[in-house]
C-alpha cells in the first residue's frame, strides 16, 4: 500500500531532523531509522535533494542537510526579526489608540499577520495572528503593494473577490487607491473585508528599500470612526517609520 501525502511529509521533515542530528548519513542509515525499505529512503532523499533541503557533498549515498534550508531560515529569521524589533512599538501604539495592532507580511498573493497586540478596548476583539488575507481588500494589502511592484502586479492581476459592498473590485479603483496611498504613506480599508470593521495600514521599509511588512490598526467602525481612524492613520505611520529605521532604512532611495 503507497504512503499517504501525509505521511510522506512526516517522513521528509523525520529525514531532516535525523540528519540534523547525525550529520552525514547513507540511505541505509536513513532506512533504519525511519523503519522503511531502503527505496523509499532513498526516493524521500531525492525528492529533498531536488529541493536542494540535503545535499550529497562528496561520496554517493551520503547525505548532509542542503543550502536550500538556509534560504528558508533565512526568511524566517528575518520575520522574526521584525517582530523582535517592533513589538515595543506596537504596544507602546495599542495603548495609546485603544485598538488591536498587528504585523502582516506579504506571502505570495495574501498577506498575514505575524504578531499582534491588543489595545484596553479590544479585550473580546478578533484574533488575527496567523490569518492570511486578501491584498486587495485589506489596509496592509494596499500597504505592501504601494511599495511593492511585483505584489502589486500580483494584486491588480488576481481576482478581485467581493468581499462586502466597500470591497475594491475593479483594477482601476485599486490602482486609483495604491496611488493615494504612495502618496501619503498610510493605507485604509473601511469595511471592505468584513462590514464593520476599519484598519489603516503602514509600510515597513527594511534597509535595501524593500517592503517587509505593515503595522496595521483594526477595529469596529462604531469605535474608529471617520475621525479616529484618520488620526489612527497618521500615529501608524509614525511607528512603521520608527521600526523601518531600525531595520536600517534611511530614506527614499
Amino acid at each position: 500500500m503507497s504512503e499517504s501525502p501525509v505521511q510522506s511529509v512526516d517522513r521528509a521533515i523525520e529525514v531532516l531532523e535525523y540528519l540534523a542530528d547525525h550529520g552525514e548519513s547513507g540511505v541505509q542509515d536513513v532506512a533504519a531509522h525511519l523503519e522503511v525499505h531502503k527505496s523509499t529512503a532513498f526516493r524521500l532523499l531525492s525528492a529533498l535533494e531536488f529541493r536542494r533541503l540535503v545535499e550529497q557533498p562528496g561520496e554517493r549515498g551520503k547525505y548532509r542537510l542542503g543550502i536550500g534550508l538556509i534560504r528558508l531560515a533565512t526568511s524566517v529569521s528575518a520575520q522574526l526579526d521584525i517582530t523582535r524589533i517592533a513589538r515595543p512599538i506596537l504596544q507602546e501604539l495599542a495603548d495609546s489608540i485603544g485598538e488591536t495592532v498587528n504585523i502582516a507580511v506579504p506571502d505570495g498573493n495574501v498577506t498575514v499577520n505575524i504578531d499582534q497586540v491588543r489595545g484596553g478596548s479590544s479585550i473580546i476583539s478578533h484574533n488575527w495572528l496567523g490569518e492570511r488575507s486578501a491584498l486587495h481588500a485589506t489596509s496592509s494589502g494596499k500597504a505592501l503593494m504601494a511599495y511593492d511592484d511585483s505584489l502589486l502586479k500580483a494584486g491588480v492581476d488576481g481576482h478581485l473577490e467581493l468581499f462586502t459592498a466597500n470591497t475594491i473590485t475593479t483594477k482601476a479603483d485599486l490602482l486609483d487607491e495604491i496611488e493615494t496611498v504612495r502618496a501619503t504613506g498610510i493605507a485604509y480599508a473601511r469595511e471592505e473585508l468584513e462590514i464593520g470593521l476599519n484598519a489603516t495600514a503602514a509600510t515597513i521599509i527594511s534597509y535595501d528599500g524593500s517592503a517587509v511588512g505593515a503595522i496595521t490598526v483594526s477595529g469596529p467602525a462604531y469605535r474608529l470612526d471617520e475621525d479616529r481612524l484618520s488620526a489612527a492613520g497618521v500615529s501608524v505611520l509614525a511607528a512603521a517609520q520608527r521600526v523601518s529605521t531600525l531595520l536600517g532604512w534611511s530614506g527614499h532611495a
